[in-house]
């Protein structure tokens, strides 16, 4: 489906899923013996069943297993190509602290091995590289001076729209969470020289279990939030704490150079909360239709303009008016 452009920027060249940190576990065990995991990722990979135009591929950024137990890849695995089979997209994972480098490549790439789990993948022109930052036996992470040369090799070519790179562990400072400053990447220093100046377009990451957005050696750094539970920064008298809430994943958005008049190819990174709180406010795609064939002066009168507020209270009557307004008529006048 190619939807009418209603804005500036036409529609991004990629959308990308990002799933991180879904800490499955085996035998039906519950992580922390309280979080329930696997529903969490299985209410992610139904939601991006309800996006308007589904992701063409699915990233995972690591700690698939929180305990690296074969069953919990095998869960893993089933569950997102089963969703990645629905949507027509193609699925690329990335190693994180938790997971077991044996069990993982066996069951997540049919061959076992105890090396780094570097892969470079290609969709459509986008060059998508997963790069180990696992340090076996630890949670913090490590690169190997032999992984920072294979990666420096693989940049050296540009690609055709460009490179996402996956790596568990963030390479960013982290404001809030002084804790978990143990166990960041170590050697961000020797690996910026390797990226400044490349063709990556974003970093994405995760284990962090919250989100956070940066910059490193001049690119955008996207920390996902955790499927299976998340870090509590400002809990009264905790320094460490975990909630079953505030779940999310997110989704990534590659344009073209020169979208929106700019010269340079906008990336953005959304959050799509997992949580099935209350609507407040609730209007189906479809309703929106009658849009598709407005000119952009249309759209605006009915969207924008707001005279005055609504007798209730509310702004944004039209959300209302949309559903029912026809094509070129603009909205009644609200005194």
């Amino acid at each position: 489906m190619t939807l009418a452009q209603f804005g500036q920027y036409p529609a991004p060249r990629f959308a990308i899923a990002h799933i991180s940190d879904t800490h499955l576990l085996g035998g039906g065990a519950l992580q922390f013996g309280a979080v329930d995991t696997a529903p969490h990722l299985r209410r992610a990979l139904e939601l991006l069943g309800d996006l308007e135009e589904p992701p063409q591929a699915i990233i995972v950024s690591g700690d698939v297993a929180d305990r690296g137990e074969r069953d919990a890849y095998l869960v893993a695995k089933q569950l997102v190509e089963a969703a990645a089979a629905r949507l027509d997209a193609r699925v690329f994972w990335a190693i994180g602290n938790h997971d077991d480098r044996r069990a993982y490549s066996s069951v997540i790439f049919g061959a076992e091995s105890d090396a780094p789990q570097d892969r470079v993948h290609e969709l459509d022109g986008l060059r998508i590289v997963s790069l180990d930052t696992t340090l076996p036996g630890h949670h913090h992470g490590e690169l190997e001076p032999g992984q920072r040369a294979w990666l420096q090799g693989i940049l050296a070519t540009p690609a055709e729209h460009g490179t996402v790179l996956v790596m568990h562990h963030p390479p960013v400072p982290m404001a809030l969470d002084r804790i978990s400053h143990v166990i960041e990447l170590d050697g961000q220093s020797e690996l910026a020289p390797v990226l400044r100046g490349s063709d990556v377009r974003a970093i994405l990451s995760g284990h962090l279990h919250y989100p956070i957005y940066s910059s490193f050696a001049g690119i955008p750094v996207f920390a996902a939030s955790a499927t299976c539970s998340t870090m509590e920064l400002a809990g009264a008298g905790r320094t460490y704490g975990v909630r079953d809430a505030g779940q999310a994943i997110a989704m990534l958005h590659l344009f073209d150079a020169g979208s929106g008049g700019m010269a340079e190819a906008p990336v953005t990174h959304t959050v799509l909360p997992l949580a099935q709180a209350p609507l407040v406010v609730a209007h189906r795609f479809e309703e929106f239709a009658q849009l598709e064939s407005m000119t952009h002066g249309q759209r605006r009168t009915l969207l924008s303009r707001h005279p005055d507020r609504d007798r209730d209270g509310r702004a944004h009557a039209w959300l209302d008016a949309a559903a029912g307004a026809g094509s070129g008529d603009a909205p009644a006048q609200r005194g």
